[in-house]
């Protein structure tokens, strides 16, 4: 059963946890640290509202969490060593230049906070899993290898776009200026513009249907409200409002691959210009 005020002290705690990035945002005021503490923030939240209620990870709900705990710590890696690479997001660098001398503040509820209320809302199914009494039986042992696959589909299509942004990086240099950007079209990203999005979901749908298995349907209200953030809002939407202005092969590419979920690369005709099934950003 769902505890409001075992949510409401997660949610204190997110905010809490958000609130001391934000803090130490104001060195440089660059709002890209909070996306490293994304991930585990997630897995905090849903942690704390299983303590609150007197549930202490052991057995098969341990092993459950051993699948968002390994997400969390592999994205928070992945996404430090981005904002090492490339420094501030063009996302947060917008909102900061577009709000001024007011940023320093508007930023703890515009972004810091924000992240911790849609971390209360994907932890959900998580929240779930770890308070329920009841064991996970087949089904909800079947949730954790969905969870599984979908780690595995994110971290290898991460892995494939890294290398690739690497070699590209080393052509630019070599070709020097004038060079136009290519986008990649192998492995797990010739069937999907955005594999790892796509595993990313399919990670919290498993851990979605373990909490549907232990009777707690309501743990699909996170499983749900990822998806709909990683297709229309910070995910996919985001991602491509603008990429065809800044990397004009990419048009080709999105006529000739799924956005989401994987599937056969479609020809692209003749008449349109295109040579080909395209590349993934």
């Amino acid at each position: 059963m769902f505890d409001l005020s075992a949510y409401l002290v997660a949610f204190g705690a997110a905010a809490l946890l958000m609130t001391v990035v934000w803090a130490l945002h104001l060195r440089d005021e660059d709002a890209s640290i909070v996306d490293p503490v994304w991930g585990p923030a997630i897995v905090f939240t849903g942690l704390v509202y299983a303590l609150y209620l007197g549930r202490f990870p052991m057995g098969d709900r341990l092993v459950a969490l051993l699948v968002p705990l390994a997400w969390a710590a592999r994205l928070a890696r992945h996404l430090q060593a981005r904002h090492a690479r490339e420094g501030e997001d063009r996302r947060y660098r917008k909102m900061r230049e577009g709000r001024g001398d007011d940023w320093w503040w508007q930023s703890l509820y515009a972004v810091f906070w924000l992240q911790a209320v849609l971390a209360a809302a994907v932890a959900l199914p998580l929240m779930a899993v770890l308070s329920a009494r009841e064991p996970l039986g087949l089904v909800g042992w079947v949730g954790v290898v969905v969870a599984f696959v979908g780690f595995f589909f994110e971290s290898v299509s991460d892995g494939q776009l890294a290398r690739f942004k690497k070699l590209e990086a080393a052509r630019l240099e070599a070709e020097g200026p004038g060079a136009e950007r290519g986008v990649m079209n192998t492995g797990l990203w010739r069937y999907s513009r955005h594999p790892n999005y796509f595993g990313e979901a399919v990670l919290w749908w498993g851990v979605g249907i373990s909490a549907w298995a232990v009777g707690a349907t309501w743990g699909l209200i996170g499983s749900g409200a990822i998806t709909f953030l990683l297709l229309r809002v910070s995910g996919v939407t985001l991602t491509e409002s603008d990429i065809e202005a800044r990397r004009p092969a990419y048009r080709d590419y999105i006529r000739g691959t799924n956005a989401f979920v994987p599937g056969r690369p479609r020809a692209v005709s003749a008449a349109s210009g295109a040579d080909g099934p395209g590349a993934a950003d």
